[in-house]
């Protein structure tokens, strides 16, 4: 294959190591539950909302859709003002990650309690807030280790995996160990521990083999990298058994620059191409925990810039 082609669907693989923003001085605030379409955001002046702003307005406009989200009870406001929502205290496993550090760093602006889990303390405090981090291992810890970590916890958002650039010589080994057997243990944890909600960042064609895209570029590209989508299927079918409260993220390859096109939320099992930038990742992830329409549902989202993904259904939750 290609290097090229490789190379273009390494963030995919990537993903697995890994408040409406108004303008300036603009707060929206709600007390009881409320329906927001693309209709009513043209409403209230869309055109002067940031590209991510809708996605905190229960994940916000679909595009390709006429569907609608629900507004969970909740404020919304910037900087440090209070934010009252259902799942407050949360721990990020894998917040050293390229995607982890972007939805630790907007869950503390968010005001939630924000704990971010790391394998390195020490090492993660010279550029991370060393008052909100824990050691957490999904490998090295004991499933009681990560119990405790996880106790009094609301919240667990999953943005960590095996990453191919440190395990070139061991790639299938640290797949099977991250993104199966210590995601699940992860997952185990969290269900003793009493969490709530459970956001799970993943990767599109996780699923592949189940639409026949098992020979798509995309699913033997990224699966190149230890069977990666393989095992993270475990974890996600481990995680939809849990009986826990999930969201399943699924982006499209990982950019790390601003976005360029509008969100694109689809369906699960749809979409086998397209590109998403880490913060719309970020975004949707945290806004997850509090969404009830995210409730139990895999979520795959890219960018649209215009052009299509080759595979597009709209999501309809």
């Amino acid at each position: 294959m290609k290097i090229t082609i490789l190379l273009s669907f390494l963030p995919c693989a990537l993903a697995f190591s890994s408040s409406l923003i108004l303008p300036k001085g603009r707060v929206l605030r709600s007390t009881s539950p409320t329906t927001i379409t693309a209709m009513h955001l043209a409403a209230e002046d869309a055109s002067s909302l940031s590209r991510r702003g809708a996605i905190q307005i229960g994940l916000g406009t679909v595009v390709g859709t006429a569907s609608s989200f629900l507004l969970p009870t909740l404020a919304i406001a910037e900087g440090n003002e209070a934010k009252t929502a259902a799942i407050q205290n949360v721990v990020v496993a894998g917040a050293t990650g390229q995607t982890g550090s972007r939805i630790f760093d907007r869950l503390v602006a968010q005001n939630f309690v924000t704990t971010g889990g790391v394998r390195n303390v020490a090492k993660a405090s010279k550029s991370m807030s060393g008052d909100r981090l824990k050691k957490l291992d999904v490998v090295e810890d004991s499933l009681e280790t990560l119990t405790e970590t996880l106790k009094g916890v609301d919240g667990l958002i999953i943005a960590c995996g095996m990453n191919p650039t440190k395990n070139l010589l061991r790639m299938s080994a640290a797949a099977h160990e991250v993104d199966n057997l210590g995601t699940c243990k992860l997952i185990s944890a969290a269900k003793i521990a009493g969490v709530k909600k459970v956001v799970m960042v993943s990767s599109i064609l996780t699923d592949g083999r189940a639409w026949g895209q098992e020979k798509s570029a995309g699913f033997v590209a990224t699966n190149a990298f230890g069977g990666a989508l393989d095992e993270k299927l475990v974890a996600e079918k481990f995680l939809r058994d849990s009986g826990l409260d999930y969201t399943i993220v699924r982006p499209g390859g990982l950019k790390g620059k601003a976005p360029t096109g509008e969100l694109s939320i689809n369906a699960e099992n749809t979409l086998n191409s397209g590109e998403i930038s880490r913060d719309l990742v970020a975004d949707v992830s945290v806004a997850s925990l509090n969404d009830p329409k995210a409730s139990n549902k895999v979520l795959e989202i890219i960018e649209d810039d215009g052009t299509p993904p080759k595979v597009f259904n709209g999501l309809v939750m």
